[in-house]
């Protein structure tokens, strides 16, 4: 009887999940908040690492009180994509991290892009381009101006890296968070020497070796063990970035299924068996952490943007959602360019929030809220029509994160994606998937060498046929009247938003 704890270390919080294998379900769980420091620059944002362990170190002690100790035999971790950890010479952390969040690169990204000889040769020669929010730039951004710092670093980890580092001492990168770092050829599966020339020559000396996701990270040191009351034998999968893990945590591990995730960011991924290499860039090329690719989109602005429509207005979420739904579809005609933090997709770094169609009637409490709800989710079908147009094309969409508890948000997704949305058992996917990865990491070290990921998630990921929405046509015909209005206010608004960033400062 073997049990398996997941830990999902987010923007706001670490969750653990104890997966009791013979048995298919979670067993125990817990949840550790963690902060953003305040004060920065508007567009700099940075977290400690070191709160990061504190708070899986307090999740696993958690639930280690609720189980049998001695039958945890793996440890999964899933980390926030493209955060930069430097670690000097003696592996201690030189400076906060900056996060996925973070768009104060845009310059580096413009001198990266311009050695690597334009947008174009980046794609050639790394599968993506060089975008703000991954973890290349920021590199670059710690030489040109934290010098001093720079000179320390002799490690580069990434957040959920670092996790590992904790758990076991080692540093250790594998396949499918390391593509998120714009410094990988993810068609090869190696580090790209021309995207490292672009930062400094030294790079690749301070870049852990690139292994395969099924491979382990190394065991619990013996002072982790001995503080959660576990063998010292608990293996330290790979795990990876939480697109990955969610990918694993709902079933995403082969193709023809779809997952969408509804948190602090949105994301829309597909398992492929090959690379599939956008030429414009916008969406991500990335590898899966179960051995094939994951091409993903992602917008940078969802739950944040509802959760401070809801205390903006005071409501909890039973409120919110009542009041959304008390507003009509398409909120009046008041459509939202949902910016709050620049965007990934479309690429726009400098851009912010934007209502258009606010008169008398639509300048209620529920329109706004409405609005909100739907202007992410435009935002997010943006990328969705691109996928479609690589060859990724929905059928259905499996959906998690804060956004997919809320009925009245699921059936937006489906009027505004036009394929029906359904939800999963297990809510926290990345978390899940972490467990997963560990028992397949377990499964092949003792000596099941063909084992695949698919046998166990086929066996533990389930949707909650009672959450499925399908869409309504007279809906969607709507939503594609102001997805067309959300399209053209970015295009015309980007010269605007570059002015404006000027005069705040940013």
């Amino acid at each position: 009887m073997s049990l398996f704890i997941g830990i999902d270390s987010g923007t706001q919080s670490v969750k653990a999940v104890v997966l009791d294998l013979e048995a298919g379900k979670i067993i125990a769980e817990a949840r550790a908040p963690h902060r953003l420091i305040d004060g920065l620059p508007i567009g700099h944002l940075e977290q400690h690492p070191q709160e990061w362990a504190a708070a899986m170190d307090a999740v696993i002690l958690e639930v280690a009180q609720k189980i049998d100790r001695t039958r945890v035999r793996g440890i999964g971790v899933s980390g926030q994509q493209h955060g930069f950890v430097p670690l000097d010479a003696n592996r201690t952390v030189i400076r906060p991290a900056k996060l996925w969040c973070d768009t104060s690169t845009t310059a580096e990204c413009a001198s990266m892009t311009k050695k690597l000889g334009g947008p174009k040769a980046a794609i050639r020669r790394t599968g993506n381009l060089v975008l703000p929010g991954f973890t290349a730039p920021k590199i670059l951004w710690l030489k040109r101006h934290e010098p001093a710092n720079y000179r320390r670093l002799r490690h580069v980890l990434l957040p959920h890296d670092y996790l590992n580092y904790h758990l076991t001492g080692k540093t250790f990168m594998e396949f499918g968070d390391a593509s998120g770092t714009a410094l990988m050829d993810v068609r090869k599966r190696t580090w790209s020497t021309e995207a490292m020339a672009a930062i400094d020559r030294n790079l690749a000396d301070w870049l852990p070796p690139l292994s395969a996701s099924h491979e382990a990270a190394g065991t619990l040191r013996s002072e982790i063990a001995q503080r959660y009351g576990f063998d010292a034998g608990v293996v330290v999968s790979a795990g990876g970035g939480d697109n990955m893990m969610g990918a694993i945590g709902t079933g995403n591990v082969s193709p023809g299924v779809i997952s969408a995730s509804f948190g602090t960011s949105g994301t829309i991924y597909a398992f492929a068996a090959k690379p599939i290499v956008d030429p414009q860039g916008e969406i991500a090329a990335f590898c899966s952490s179960t051995g094939g690719w994951l091409p993903l989109l992602c917008t940078m602005n969802v739950t944040t943007v509802t959760e401070q429509i809801r205390a903006l207005f005071g409501y909890n979420h039973g409120a919110l959602e009542s009041a959304v739904a008390g507003a009509p579809v398409g909120a009046g005609g008041l459509v939202l360019l949902p910016y709050f933090a620049g965007e990934r997709t479309p690429n726009v770094p400098d851009g912010s929030g934007v209502l258009l169609g606010l008169n008398q009637k639509t300048f209620q409490p529920g329109h706004l809220a409405r609005a909100a709800m739907e202007g992410v989710t435009l935002g997010m079908n943006y990328g969705l029509r691109r996928l479609a147009t690589l060859g990724v094309k929905a059928k259905e969409i499996r959906v998690t994160g804060g956004g997919a508890k809320s009925a009245v948000w699921r059936q937006i997704m489906a009027d505004i994606f036009g394929v029906p949305v359904v939800g999963m058992v297990e809510e926290e996917g990345a978390a899940l998937g972490g467990a997963l990865q560990a028992a397949w990491c377990v499964a092949r070290r003792d000596g099941k060498r063909n084992a695949k990921i698919s046998d166990f998630t086929g066996a533990v990921v389930a949707v909650k046929p009672e959450t499925r929405c399908v869409p309504n046509q007279a809906n969607m015909s709507r939503y594609r009247e102001l997805q067309v209005l959300q399209d053209k206010m970015s295009l015309s608004l980007r010269d605007v938003f570059a002015s404006q960033r000027k005069l705040t400062g940013g």
